[in-house]
């Protein structure tokens, strides 16, 4: 509820009506201003220039945003249902979808270096296939962080692959753009294909499952990007060993 940017502008006594709303929601969405102002320790005209500050007209207009924040926020059941996991499992063995990951098996045996970006639960996500495919032979580097460099000649033509559960993380779209900017391919991995990740990529897989928040949190199953990522780990393996034997006859 309560931007940055806000909250910087405070002076020290609304500072210290901030400081109270945070610890106290639960009495503040049913004090009225004077209450609030006694409890702060602040004068009434505190209490409203602080509700300025958060663009509200009023204290009233005030309450009833930290009561929307505060319904918004509660915690929602966390199920354990593992359907949708299993439909998209059960989609990986077709035919069709094998012969994607052949071709993209081949273009990640093509590129010279790969580069794991993420962000959030996607950035774990990311290193962890960065380390899956430097297990197999193919040595991988990992991006988690936003504002990590990337504008370095080492980059250029590297092959990118992008995990985003939303596919609209302004961090990992800034560095989806700037990768592509420096000529490489972009191959992500997205819950759907009509985000904008997977429409500034070469290639995607997107894998369909109900999006799961508590609170702030996205908790999404990352289960189907992890199955992805062990089954083009593996046809790599393979791939590279066959590769080998060929060779040495």
């Amino acid at each position: 509820m309560f931007r940055v940017e806000q909250v910087k502008s405070l002076n020290d006594l609304e500072m210290e009506v901030y400081q109270y709303v945070t610890k106290n929601y639960d009495k503040v969405k049913y004090m009225r201003i004077r209450e609030l102002a006694q409890e702060a320790h602040v004068s009434t005209s505190t209490v409203l220039r602080f509700c300025k500050k958060m663009d509200c007209n009023g204290y009233a207009e005030f309450k009833v945003k930290l009561k929307q924040h505060f319904e918004k926020g509660k915690e929602i059941s966390a199920t354990d249902d593992v359907t949708e996991v299993i439909d998209f499992l059960k989609k990986t063995t077709s035919e069709e979808f094998e012969k994607k990951l052949d071709m993209l098996t081949e273009v990640i045996v093509r590129a010279n270096r790969i580069i794991f970006v993420g962000s959030g639960m996607s950035g774990i996500v990311a290193k962890y296939g960065a380390r899956y495919f430097s297990s197999m032979g193919k040595f991988c580097l990992y991006i988690d962080e936003p504002h990590y460099p990337t504008e370095s000649r080492f980059f250029e033509n590297a092959l990118v692959i992008v995990f985003s559960v939303s596919g609209e993380s302004n961090d990992t779209i800034g560095h989806v753009i700037r990768f592509k900017e420096q000529n490489c391919q972009i191959f992500s991995v997205t819950n759907t294909e009509n985000c904008t990740v997977a429409k500034l990529s070469d290639y995607n897989i997107a894998y369909y499952v109900t999006y799961t928040r508590l609170k702030v949190y996205d908790i999404t199953t990352q289960m189907p990007a992890i199955s992805i990522i062990e089954r083009l780990g593996k046809k790599l393996y393979r791939y590279t060993s066959e590769e080998m034997d060929h060779n040495s006859n």
